[in-house]
């Protein structure tokens, strides 16, 4: 088991198993890509990617039951291929480069995800949209890259999501199934390069029960909350932490 300062394990394991049920339970899908950079701060990126993996998939199962059936099964399966090649790709890179290149490979892609979060609204607001099979298979691809090797994989989605003009609703429901089905995939390919360190898992598996807590905490808050403002602070905070990821030394 990797030697980690147990107050600092305990205490960012904590907070992010609480804030990951916040984002599932409605406020905001760029939490998961905020947690991953700022834990890679403090705690190694290799164990980082995939102590989180398990928490995320604990926060989708409260994302896909707060809004059970209303996604579209079709958009589903037409991103799966994509996102399978998308985490084979993702994989190698993890497992082909050194923790210091992963570090700033991070820190870059989070820096791409703010750019695509600015951006995807306006772009799905300016585009004719025609829907071709190949867009499903680059959302799918570029979601599961990203997703693989940093949690972030939200904006191609979003903005491929945007562009089938989905009823609010259905948007987020489509989202919440995608993103679990994606963590899934990841599950066996984390295990096949030995990312998953399970008696640090054991060792954190306790605090487990935050997770439920800010999901039910965040679905409360969805209603009383200014997402705008929210998602505002939320980029803030990722660029700070990117921007420090890219000259850890």
């Amino acid at each position: 088991m990797t030697d980690i300062n147990p107050i600092l394990l305990y205490t960012s394991v904590g907070i992010a198993g609480f804030i990951t049920g916040l984002g599932k339970g409605g406020l905001g899908g760029m939490i998961g890509a905020l947690l991953t950079t700022s834990m890679a701060l403090v705690l190694p990126i290799n164990i980082v990617i995939g102590l989180m993996l398990p928490i995320f998939i604990i926060g989708d199962i409260f994302a896909v039951s707060f809004h059970w059936g209303n996604w579209n099964k079709r958009l589903i399966i037409s991103l799966i291929p994509g996102a399978v090649a998308g985490v084979t790709l993702g994989t190698y890179v993890i497992n082909n480069i050194s923790t210091s290149a992963l570090r700033t490979g991070l820190g870059i892609i989070v820096l791409i995800f703010i750019v695509f979060r600015l951006v995807e609204r306006k772009v799905a607001a300016h585009i004719k949209y025609q829907a071709k099979a190949w867009h499903a298979l680059l959302a799918g691809s570029l979601t599961g890259f990203t997703s693989a090797l940093a949690h972030a994989g939200g904006p191609p989605i979003a903005i491929f999501l945007l562009m089938n003009d989905l009823a609010p609703g259905v948007f987020v429901a489509t989202a919440a199934l995608f993103f679990f089905i994606l963590n899934l995939i990841k599950v066996p390919y984390y295990l096949s390069i030995g990312l998953f360190d399970f008696p640090l898992l054991l060792k954190v598996a306790w605090l487990m029960p935050v997770i439920p807590l800010g999901a039910y905490f965040g679905k409360s808050l969805t209603k009383r909350v200014n997402k705008v403002v929210f998602e505002r602070i939320l980029l803030v905070l990722l660029a700070i932490s990117a921007l420090l990821l890219l000259f850890k030394d």
